[in-house]
């Protein structure tokens, strides 16, 4: 809704929703495709298989508004049938996987799931009811042929005995063309890209009216040069969707990952203050091994969607938060092109504090965005984007972990720039005091520097006297980051220039 290749057709106001669901249950129709796929820019195929003919519903199209107010409506619009599939498309979202409102279990997805399919297979044939009506509504067939495919009645009221459980792979369009793939006259990935089976004889068991139906279909798909033109995979619908077990496994990380960003897992009582609280994977784990269903949830992905039955939670949750966390410093965020272009924001940053602060308009150049190329992992640019906007649910400490605990030191994304502050000094307080580091320990370095890259917002934000800190938060941590440096006689420039160690391979054998 807020893109420029996302239209939204508004109505005039007092419109009512018979009459939105009358113009979407057209839009909706096979027609409809034909029609914009005609006046539309085309903008080729990306399926990497050539482009051939048999990749035509394969290419995209952009649909603009400017094209769609063009398209001619008829008389007659398909509004019973529009409605009935409007209420399955709601009830069909009710039974996402991630829509389940109770803890997931392994009974309540697998209902679900059957729910989804039957809904699903119930539209698959709605859907082809409002092909062929909207074809009779366009003239494209006589008031006979009419009568003869479309089933009549009420959409909502077509019982099994009417409407058959309909598979993909069973429309007339695709046993039509299952028909000439047999026969050697036509080749296609269509089937194969939807995991469907061609059919090439009506299924016996379908009702006797509705093997009637189809049959005239597909007579006249063969003998209707205007209907075989649109009875074509490109002008249909391709019910495309991510395999359930893809939306299963997201759901569950979705609610475990929900479960681990509880906002009272990332605070602690420290010296009578609330203070951030970072936590390493196992010790997220251990606060959280004691609720039953997070332990219920963790298992049921372990089994289904990592394949490891006896896995532990701290393992479960290492797998899950690996992709959602990004490094607190931007030296472990980006490769050298990325960071010569964080300089450039940070430059125009200053320059927006300094306009602030003397109210004088600056000539501020835009900074260049960024790429993907720009960062170490490729979970770090998907987290952050062109502009580097943060949207990673944990922030991440490498290397800051205690000597006792090897796994990943994580914080909350949900921190703000003061408490991300307060745990950069927190974190070279205890390591020191607390973990037995020497003060010449190296690992102290990058935790300085990401307090000092912290400093300018904390100054933005927090320079003024709190009440309920009882001082100054940016004088405070102003001081621990020149008193970290003088203890290490480290200078700014030093922090500035520090970069993680390379890793390096080891040396392949020689073939014997």
């Amino acid at each position: 809704m807020f893109n420029r290749s996302a239209p939204v057709i508004k109505l005039p106001e007092g419109a009512s929703e018979e009459r939105h669901l009358e113009l979407l249950g057209v839009l909706n129709s096979s027609v409809a495709c034909f029609w914009l796929k005609q006046v539309s820019h085309d903008k080729g195929s990306q399926s990497g298989t050539g482009g051939f003919m048999h990749d035509e519903w394969e290419r995209f199209f952009e649909f603009t508004g400017t094209k769609l107010q063009e398209f001619p409506l008829p008389v007659t619009l398909p509004l019973t049938l529009g409605r009935e599939l409007d209420r399955l498309a709601r009830k069909l979202a009710d039974y996402e996987p991630s829509a389940l409102s109770a803890t997931p279990t392994r009974g309540a997805l697998d209902e679900a799931r059957a729910a989804q399919e039957k809904i699903r297979s119930r539209m698959f044939a709605l859907q082809e009811e409002l092909d062929w009506t909207v074809y009779g509504a366009y003239g494209l067939l006589t008031p006979s042929e009419v009568t003869r495919t479309v089933l009549s009645g009420d959409p909502s009221e077509l019982s099994a005995s009417d409407v058959p459980q309909l598979a993909l792979g069973q429309r007339s369009f695709e046993i039509a063309l299952a028909r000439r793939v047999r026969d050697e006259e036509a080749e296609t990935v269509w089937f194969g890209r939807h995991e469907s089976t061609p059919v090439c004889d009506i299924p016996e068991e379908w009702p006797e009216s509705y093997k009637k139906v189809v049959q005239t279909r597909l007579d006249l798909i063969e003998s209707n040069k205007d209907i075989r033109l649109i009875e074509r995979p490109e002008y249909k619908r391709r019910w495309s969707i991510e395999p359930w077990e893809k939306r299963e496994a997201a759901a569950l990380r979705a609610w475990l990952l929900d479960a681990a960003e509880r906002e009272d897992l990332w605070f602690e009582e420290r010296n009578e203050f609330t203070a951030p609280r970072p936590l390493t994977v196992n010790q997220l784990a251990d606060a959280l091994r004691h609720d039953e269903d997070v332990q219920a949830v963790a298992t049921l992905y372990a089994e289904d969607h990592l394949g490891k039955r006896d896995a532990s939670l701290a393992t479960v949750l290492a797998a899950i938060i690996e992709p959602e966390h990004v490094p607190y410093l931007s030296v472990l965020r980006y490769k050298e092109t990325g960071l010569r272009k964080r300089e450039q924001w940070e430059h125009v940053w200053e320059q927006q504090r300094e306009e602030d602060r003397t109210g004088k308009r600056l000539d501020i150049k835009v900074p260049p965005k960024y790429t993907g190329a720009d960062f170490v992992k490729q979970s770090y640019w998907s987290n952050r984007g062109k502009l580097d906007v943060p949207k990673e649910r944990f922030i991440s400490y490498p290397g800051a972990s205690t000597d006792n605990d090897s796994s990943l030191l994580l914080g909350w994304a949900g921190w703000n720039h003061r408490e991300q502050a307060e745990v950069l000094a927190n974190l070279v307080h205890d390591r020191a005091e607390r973990d037995g580091w020497p003060k010449d320990d190296a690992r102290f370095v990058p935790l300085l520097a990401g307090l000092q890259e912290a400093m300018p917002w904390v100054h933005q934000w927090y320079d003024e006297f709190d009440d309920e800190w009882d001082g100054n938060p940016a004088e405070e941590f102003q001081s621990a980051l020149n008193l970290g440096r003088t203890e290490r006689h480290l200078s700014e420039s030093d922090l500035r220039a520090w970069r993680p160690e390379k890793k390096r391979g080891g040396r392949k054998k020689a073939a014997e």
